[in-house]
């Protein structure tokens, strides 16, 4: 019996799988970049990584039956979301954090997002846009005893431009349906 692991339908053609790897380590550094720039409270500096017809969506979850699990994780049509932003909504979030005067985040919380677990689906089109998904955990602590933590997955879609990225979509799906936490205050 042959206990090894199936590799991935890959041509194994040299140059290809370099790029490939090439292509993987680039999207993962620029996500975890995007993440430090969030840790360390520069908004600015994290908001200009998104390209200015961004969708930041994150939709309501629910509870399925598992007859129910094939179905999409993600809803069509006009549904309830906790965020639907495009990039001027964005820009006012972290105007609003940067100002001093954001009632939910004085004094700031302290956050910390991991993100791994990053999968390129798929190229889409002539754009040079890639379409990532990556797992999440987001822990923020705030005051004394105030602390949350999300789970969730992360689909983006990551278009090409000056050599780097531009996340020019995000879909935030987080494990829980219900929140617990006081407030949504901090970026994904």
């Amino acid at each position: 019996m042959n206990s090894q692991i199936a590799e991935p339908d890959v041509d194994h053609d040299t140059t290809d799988t370099a790029d490939l790897l090439v292509r993987q380590y680039r999207v993962e550094q620029f996500l975890y970049r995007e993440s430090q720039l969030l840790d360390d409270w520069m908004w600015p500096e994290w908001l200009a990584l998104f390209a200015a017809d961004i969708r930041y969506w994150m939709p309501l979850r629910r509870n399925r039956l598992r007859r129910q699990r094939q179905q999409t994780e993600i809803p069509s049509g006009l549904e309830m979301a906790h965020f639907d932003d495009d990039f001027s909504a964005l820009q006012m979030r972290v105007d609003q954090m940067g100002s001093g005067r954001h009632w939910a985040e004085d004094p700031p919380s302290r956050c910390r997002h991991m993100i791994n677990n990053v999968r390129i689906e798929s190229v889409e089109g002539t754009a040079g846009e890639l379409s990532v998904r990556s797992n999440f955990l987001v822990y923020r602590n705030r005051l004394e005893t105030e602390v949350d933590i999300w789970a969730g997955e992360r689909r983006d879609v990551l278009r090409a431009v000056d050599g780097s990225f531009k996340i020019a979509a995000r879909t935030i799906l987080l494990d829980q349906n219900v929140i617990l936490s006081k407030n949504l205050s901090v970026l994904f």
